[in-house]
């Protein structure tokens, strides 16, 4: 039997989760999908809006967050599901975790790595997240939870942009793009959303493209950083966000702590000295690693390693061989929640051969 794909929809609270949800399984795409929704009280208006319109199976968990203390029912719930599925008395081809506004999206997607019994069953395909342009700045500001949900994402959806500035929309996308440069971005009008924008991303996919920004891989010639954020290559970044605000003389007033960098290295690397250092840094920082991710030149293979992780967890395959007339060069994206980025850059250099 092949994997069930399971895309989980985050998002902080009032960011239109349940608006494209509701799209996605009332749309002609043929597809059946089960839902795993989360909320925080016994009464979901979500499960009433859901049902009446759809005929979903919908497995609904009222007694609490499924990302802190009863990740053991999401569990039970996909197992469930997956045993139904085998005995032919549910029929789905996918699944679809939505989690509450305040979750944190790692401990949901460490359940597909950790669980073996999940593992055999399911294959999670990607962390989307909705942000919401009209509140997202003060929700950024205010709220670690919409800072991590942001820096987990696959894909990053942008609702209620009709409702603000266009300089403003442009403002919170090149925010959003300095915590996590690896998730393509899109303003949506009222969940409306293309399947093939939600689905089959295959963020997890090891061998997948490595999906961050060609321009912010450039390498920096100008060597200036702006409170911890790469420039790419002839990006001076004027943007107003990062201005003098006049009268007040604070500068770039949204230094978040979910930040992204990238080492890159044409020399390649050592294994074990990799290992070594990658397995201490996990070990110190991995609570505040959200994804990372990268393709790495090294010693004793033609093939690129490709590698990834999540929190404390990380895995690596070998890609394909590196093309004939193609640069050998590594590339790592780390998003994560101040992590000491002389320290990363540091150790990786001391790994190299």
């Amino acid at each position: 039997m092949s994997l069930i794909p399971v895309t989980i929809l985050t998002g902080f609270l009032g960011s239109g989760k349940t608006t494209l949800l509701k799209r996605i399984l009332t749309e002609a795409h043929g597809q059946k999908i089960a839902v795993i929704e989360n909320e925080f009280g016994e009464e979901n208006i979500d499960n009433e809006i859901l049902v009446n319109d759809t005929q979903e199976n919908i497995i609904q968990m009222n007694n609490g967050c499924i990302c802190c203390s009863i990740r053991e029912d999401l569990r039970e719930t996909l197992q469930l599901l997956a045993a139904k599925k085998r005995k032919g008395l549910l029929d789905f081809e996918r699944v679809v975790i939505e989690t509450t506004g305040l979750a944190d999206p790692g401990p949901v997607a460490q359940t597909f790595f950790m669980d073996e019994e999940i593992a055999e069953q399911y294959l999670l395909d990607s962390i989307l997240t909705l942000v919401d342009a009209k509140h997202a700045p003060t929700q950024l500001n205010d709220r670690q939870e919409a800072r991590r949900q942001v820096g987990f994402a696959d894909q990053i959806f942008i609702s209620k942009s009709d409702l603000v500035a266009a300089d403003e929309v442009q403002a919170l996308m090149h925010r959003l793009k300095h915590m996590n440069p690896r998730a393509p971005q899109k303003a949506v009008h009222f969940g409306d959303v293309a399947i093939s924008e939600v689905f089959d991303l295959r963020g997890f996919n090891l061998n997948a493209k490595l999906d961050i920004d060609p321009d912010f891989l450039k390498a920096e010639e100008h060597g200036h950083d702006h409170a911890g954020h790469d420039h790419a290559e002839g990006e001076h970044c004027d943007h107003p966000s990062h201005a003098h605000e006049a009268g007040h003389g604070h500068h770039h007033h949204h230094d978040d702590d979910v930040k992204s960098f990238v080492f890159r290295s044409e020399r390649a690397f050592d294994a074990a000295k990799l290992e070594d250092f990658l397995g201490a840094i996990v070990n110190i920082y991995g609570p505040r690693m959200l994804r990372y991710k990268g393709v790495l030149n090294m010693q004793g293979t033609e093939r690129k390693v490709i590698f990834q992780g999540v929190h404390q967890l990380m895995g690596s395959d070998l890609g394909p061989a590196w093309g004939p007339d193609e640069q050998k060069l590594s590339k790592m994206v780390f998003i994560g929640i101040d992590l000491p980025k002389d320290i990363f850059l540091q150790g990786l250099e001391q790994c190299l051969v």
